[in-house]
């Protein structure tokens, strides 16, 4: 089977040699924490346009006062629920008033107005609608946080990290200049979502005009077959029996840098990799519900929640150790500055 030729304007589109981006020696070795901040759903359930409930304001703020007080800033890529949320909407907006986060744009759907799609899973990821409608809902999703943060947003993950074809040209006509919907080395093409594998972990610059900044989750692949792992892909995507052996071999396992389902051993291993590889720019991820008990599947109970809090302890720990310091939303963006 041909694969599919892609627009080098498609957010899903690997990039050319020329398009990468070399952060300058001045910003170090640097990383980015950015959180999936969204409503309260039942992941194991068909979508619900109904699903929009944003009760975990204080869970949010015990969160951001740890990174506050480890000197991490966060970004907080931030979906229609929770900015229109009366009470979580201005808390973000606050702490972004004091200089303290970021918040940028995170399109769901289909709890995104305008509601004119059916609701699916196919639909779940918003490049696959029609352009006119995608651009009507990332934009109304703009302009909702600019009025209740006084700031338009810049930076933009897609929900699911369902970018599309026509995805990278709204983001730059709306004014976005940093896009991290970019999951490299996961592919969601069984889902009708986008196939981010063989896909760099580096910056690169796409879209019309090379006007947006692709900065793609971190990923590592350890073991003796890394340098090979985009090749076992398939068998790691699709788990069973295969990805088992290769997992307890020790031969091949892929490790996102996320305390939602890996352990602090494990990320730990993954940055290792990855700074080995060259990489200055390491982002981080994880969901905001994963902040209480109950909701997400990572954070179950008091006791998850005290080991999502030591799994940071650990990895921000070795970071320090490594040189590695925290950057914002703004740091990046300067660093990455054509010259």
């Amino acid at each position: 089977m041909t694969a599919k030729l892609l627009s080098p304007d498609d957010l899903r589109a690997k990039p050319a040699r020329e398009d990468f981006i070399t952060l300058p020696d001045s910003l170090g070795t640097r990383f980015l924490l950015t959180v999936d901040t969204e409503e309260e759903f039942d992941w194991s359930a068909p979508f619900d346009r109904e699903s929009r409930r944003v009760t975990i304001g204080e869970s949010m703020q015990c969160g951001q006062n740890y990174f506050r007080a480890a000197g991490v800033r966060p970004l907080y890529v931030t979906d229609y629920p929770v900015i229109d949320d009366p009470r979580v909407g201005p808390m973000l907006a606050e702490w972004q008033a004091e200089d303290e986060a970021d918040i940028g744009a995170h399109c769901h759907p289909w709890v995104n107005p305008p509601h004119e799609e059916a609701v699916s899973a196919t639909n779940s990821f918003a490049g696959n609608l029609p352009e006119a409608l995608e651009r009507e809902k990332i934009s109304r999703l703009r302009d909702r946080i600019a009025e209740v943060t006084g700031k338009t947003p810049v930076s933009f993950r897609a929900g699911r990290y369902g970018v599309g074809p026509n995805t990278g040209r709204i983001l730059t006509d709306l004014g976005f200049q940093l896009d991290t919907s970019v999951r490299s080395r996961f592919d969601y093409s069984g889902e009708d979502g986008p196939d981010f594998s063989g896909m760099p972990v580096k910056p690169w610059r796409m879209g019309p005009d090379k006007a947006l900044i692709e900065l793609p989750l971190s990923t590592a692949y350890v073991g003796a077959l890394a340098g090979i792992g985009d090749t076992f892909l398939p068998a790691l995507t699709q788990g069973g029996l295969a990805a088992g052996l290769l997992s307890r071999s020790g031969l091949l396992q892929r490790i996102p840098l996320t305390p939602e389902g890996i352990s602090a051993t494990q990320a730990i291993r993954a940055i290792d990799a990855l700074l080995a590889s060259g990489l200055k720019l390491l982002v981080f991820s994880f969901h905001s519900p994963t902040l209480a008990p109950g909701i997400t599947p990572y954070v179950r109970n008091e006791a998850d929640l005290a080991g999502f809090y030591r799994w940071w302890d650990d990895v921000l720990g070795h970071l320090a150790r490594n040189g590695i310091t925290p950057a914002g939303q703004d740091d990046i963006l300067a660093a990455c500055a054509p010259r």
